[in-house]
């Protein structure tokens, strides 16, 4: 089951290497530290709903392709604002040709494609690449306008 699948990262404030589970309830934090760790982890038509649409942060979901050059230049950025935003978002990629029913499900026409998702609600959509900071502001607005309005 994909409870037991997990992801190694190492934490931004004390480099130790922590084991993240895909899919949990809360925020994963540095077994050493205590600091909040980045949640990023890979999705697909089986276990997205576990691993997305039922974590109690915001979701950033990337839809992308292997081969799609933008993807590429998109995927560091994106990790780094997951790095950033520890603790506040968890990262979520989907590869659209391995996972056609989410593909179709999202309306994917182009990659890379980014959603916020509210416990798998969309909150938020973009299509194509950006750097970090500027993706990094649309992920704040996002998530801070779901705040406020849950609050």
């Amino acid at each position: 089951m994909s409870t037991m699948q997990a992801t190694t990262v190492s934490c931004p404030s004390c480099g130790r290497t922590n084991r993240v589970p895909v899919a949990a309830e809360g925020r994963p934090k540095c077994g050493h530290c205590k600091q909040p760790l980045p949640w990023m982890v890979d999705a697909g038509d089986g276990d997205f709903t576990e691993v997305a649409e039922r974590a109690d942060v915001p979701v950033v979901v990337d839809l992308l392709a292997a081969w799609c050059g933008p993807c590429r230049m998109v995927s560091p950025a994106l990790e780094k604002v997951a790095t950033d935003l520890a603790g506040r978002i968890k990262l979520v990629k989907v590869d659209v040709d391995k996972n056609p029913r989410l593909s179709r499900r999202f309306e994917v026409q182009a990659v890379p494609t980014l959603l916020v998702l509210d416990q798998g609600e969309t909150v938020a959509r973009q299509a194509g690449a950006a750097p970090a900071p500027a993706l990094r502001q649309w992920v704040e607005q996002s998530i801070t306008a779901r705040e406020g309005r849950s609050g």
